[in-house]
């Protein structure tokens, strides 16, 4: 479709009590893309998809799926996407294969001739398959994430809305949802992933939004977000202790001292080759100098003077 799969102009949610969850909230999701939804956890995020999916009224401001109005336009809209909002809500005396089959019989737009096959392969593409005839109320946190995955698979989508989809995931769990993600923005498929990873939407996301305390920081493309941010000053050296000191005197804070390295913050307005030639005429031994690449957590620090959870 052509424009934007998400807008909203000024957003806004305040609940009961006054606190404001969402504040002016002004998003543009382009089709297509894999558009990472960033921020601690409060920061606004679940409660912006809430009001997205039409499950509760903002309190002012408006929100577009797919070009319509919501929560107006939910049963135009609704069908064609796939939502995995705060965990999935499963039948835990039905096994992963008969909950998928329910979920499926509930769609008027599911043609039934076709159900079982479909389950089974939502079911291999989330990884499932072996554990299809196990009773939910058995399965892992990580095992019912892939389950509610899958039951947002069951049928083409044009949007999929991902709410911290690789929650409770190993490793080896979370790469796996990285490549299904990926094949499906291939397919056409525009992802929107809500997370507090920051690592996870830059191995995955082409563009992203950064939440803080209910409002919007920032939001572009992922690689152009990163390079807001000045990476830190990297120093190769058989010297290190020497070199930090020096580094420190020059104003770059921040210092990490390995075997042979040593990194920091460069001050904003300082000029490399000063710093470089300082350290030769200190007489350190200098096998390697610049500046790495700055991360979306950079960005993010920078951004809002603060971090977060960036491990899970």
């Amino acid at each position: 479709m052509d424009g934007p799969v998400i807008e909203t102009q000024r957003l806004t949610k305040r609940f009961r009590g006054g606190q404001l969850a969402v504040d002016h909230l002004d998003l543009t999701v382009p089709g297509g893309s894999v558009f990472g939804f960033l921020g601690p956890n409060g920061s606004g995020k679940t409660t912006t998809i809430r009001m997205l999916m039409g499950l509760i009224e903002p309190t002012s401001g408006a929100a577009r799926l797919l070009g319509e109005r919501m929560p107006r336009a939910a049963r135009t809209v609704l069908p064609q996407v796939g939502a995995l909002i705060e965990g999935p809500a499963l039948y835990g005396f039905l096994n992963g294969r008969d909950n998928l089959l329910r979920f499926d019989s509930a769609d008027p737009a599911a043609d039934p001739r076709t159900r079982k096959a479909r389950v089974a392969e939502a079911l291999d593409r989330v990884g499932l398959t072996a554990a299809a005839g196990k009773k939910a109320k058995a399965y892992s946190l990580g095992m019912k994430q892939r389950l509610g995955l899958a039951a947002a698979l069951l049928q083409p989508r044009r949007l999929l809305v991902l709410d911290e989809p690789t929650n409770g995931l190993d490793p080896q769990g979370m790469r796996e949802i990285r490549t299904l993600i990926r094949e499906l923005a291939g397919d056409g498929t525009t992802v929107f992933l809500s997370s507090h990873l920051l690592d996870e939407i830059e191995q995955v996301c082409t563009h992203a939004a950064v939440m803080a305390r209910g409002r919007l920081i920032t939001q572009g493309p992922v690689a152009d977000l990163a390079s807001t941010a000045r990476g830190r000053l990297a120093v190769t050296t058989p010297d290190p202790a020497d070199a930090a000191r020096v580094l420190k005197e020059h104003g770059v804070t921040d210092l990490t001292v390995t075997d042979d390295r040593v990194t920091g913050e460069p001050p904003a307005a300082a000029e490399l080759a000063d710093i470089n030639t300082a350290l030769v005429r200190a007489d350190i031994r200098v096998r390697g100098f610049g500046l790495e690449r700055a991360s979306l957590e950079d960005a993010f620090v920078e951004l809002t003077g603060e971090g977060f959870d960036v491990a899970g």
